[in-house]
């Protein structure tokens, strides 16, 4: 496979203003030319946390700024690579610089297939952001594969195989893509701080300072452990406390309700709306191309949430009040093999009382793994961080750190279940003592023991 020199540089370097990392800087023509397609400019359009901004209000920033500063942080190490690690020979296991506009261009692109609330939108109509990137890095008819097939006419595929993981280099692949990339290091130190969070800060002056190509991908200097070791307790307390926060999952629940209510709708020909969503109308009958995707964001998704709340019929109405409000669901957590039958007799009452359980109740889990040993014959199995010991030999990061050994392979979050808030109120006494294995976690939200009016939204 050619590897191509980037061979028109800026005249002069061009530099965005950014609160995390101060300046980035863009030095290739191809960099900001990528910047200035339409395709690129829709990630300002689309929240880079969702649901989380209802929870930490200022975390309102995009797609956009965070794929700069994943463009950023790779940058700077390739730089730092090519000044301390060129390669000399072909098989040294050392940097070559030839890869560096094509690992420069999949990390400013490895976003550019996010939907309108990201996540919930995969759920509902069955995508996948990373294929969508794909299918825009690689598809002639968008801006970016224009600019791309400038640099050479096989570049888009060089870059779509990055984003796809198959790209033959691995250093260039888990810069992008591994158990600590480029991705993960700016989300973090960038949720934090527009979450007003200190989980999320870790050195990342010094992990920039100990990482290193080798023949396998990348690695890292022993004498960097503990730099290694604040980012993954980082990322697992980001993700406990931020990311997986019960109010923004709460929304996050709001959220697919309402757009599932609106695709059942839709399907459902003796029901007519007074408002069109002609730009859902192909994701609801699964026949949507890459240029419809490409005209959804954050901001006409709420706008077709205002239309809803004047709709007939009171689900949609209710699910799209409570959620351009804030009315998050309430939830209690549950362990699925001591609490399955009590969640089941919960639906069923929160049901007589009047609500539809199919939209008014759900079942959510969070789950993730702060960082996993390499499991070769596993399915999806990661990456694991190498460190380079003074010998030139490799060990792996739990064996010698206790920190990261006691999160190692060990599943961290729970599972919830999801109701409207206002039906606290709506239990008696006699109702949440049916259920032994709940009862002191209701008993916490219930004000009184009055049984309310039970409104329906069946």
């Amino acid at each position: 496979m050619e590897l191509f020199h980037e061979n028109e540089l800026l005249p002069k370097e061009k530099v965005f203003r950014d609160p995390v990392h101060g300046y980035i800087h863009v030095q290739h023509r191809v960099i900001l030319d990528l910047i200035n397609t339409k395709e690129f400019q829709r990630l300002r359009r689309i929240k880079q946390l969702g649901t989380s901004s209802f929870t930490f209000h200022g975390a309102e920033h995009s797609r956009f700024n965070h794929s700069l500063g994943v463009y950023e942080i790779t940058r700077r190490i390739c730089d730092k690579f090519e000044r301390n690690y060129p390669t000399t020979s072909p098989d040294d296991g050392l940097w070559d610089d030839r890869e560096r506009l094509v690992t420069l261009c999949a990390a400013l692109l490895h976003d550019l297939g996010h939907g309108p609330f990201s996540h919930t939108f995969e759920k509902i109509f069955n995508t996948d952001h990373e294929e969508v990137t794909i299918d825009i890095i690689t598809s002639p008819d968008t801006e970016v594969h224009a600019v791309l097939k400038g640099v050479s006419s096989d570049f888009p595929n060089q870059v779509a195989a990055v984003i796809a993981k198959t790209y033959p280099n691995p250093q260039v692949i888990q810069l992008i893509s591994s158990q600590i990339d480029a991705d993960r290091m700016d989300y973090l130190l960038r949720d934090a701080y527009y979450s007003g969070v200190t989980y999320g800060m870790f050195d990342l002056t010094r992990i920039l300072r100990v990482i290193r190509p080798y023949a396998n991908g990348i690695t890292f200097d022993f004498s960097g452990m503990h730099a290694i070791e604040d980012y993954i307790v980082s990322r697992y307390q980001m993700y406990m406390q931020v990311y997986f926060h019960p109010v923004s999952r709460g929304m996050e629940v709001v959220l697919y309700h309402l757009m599932r209510r609106a695709k059942d709708i839709y399907m459902d020909e003796k029901i007519e709306l007074k408002n069109t969503a002609s730009f859902l109308e192909p994701f609801f009958n699964q026949s949507w191309t890459l240029k419809d995707y490409l005209r959804l964001d954050d901001g006409v998704l709420t706008t077709y949430f205002n239309h809803w709340i004047d709709e007939a019929d009171p689900t949609l109405s209710d699910l799209a009040g409570r959620f351009l409000n804030r009315k998050p669901f309430k939830s209690v957590r549950f362990e699925r093999d001591t609490d399955w039958e009590t969640v089941q007799a919960l639906q069923s009452l929160i049901e007589e009382m009047g609500y539809n359980p199919d939209y008014y109740t759900s079942v959510n889990n969070s789950f993730d793994l702060p960082y996993d040993l390499y499991r070769p014959h596993q399915s999806g199995s990661r990456t694991q961080i190498e460190l380079m010991q003074k010998n030139q030999t490799f060990i792996e990061l739990s064996q010698v750190s206790p920190i990261v050994s006691s999160l190692t392979g060990k599943v961290k979050g729970d599972e919830r279940l999801f109701f409207p808030r206002e039906i606290t109120h709506g239990f008696s006494l006699e109702d949440v003592n049916l259920f032994e294995n709940l009862t002191k976690k209701f008993q916490s939200y219930i004000e009184n023991d009055e049984i309310i009016s039970r409104p329906t939204h069946k």
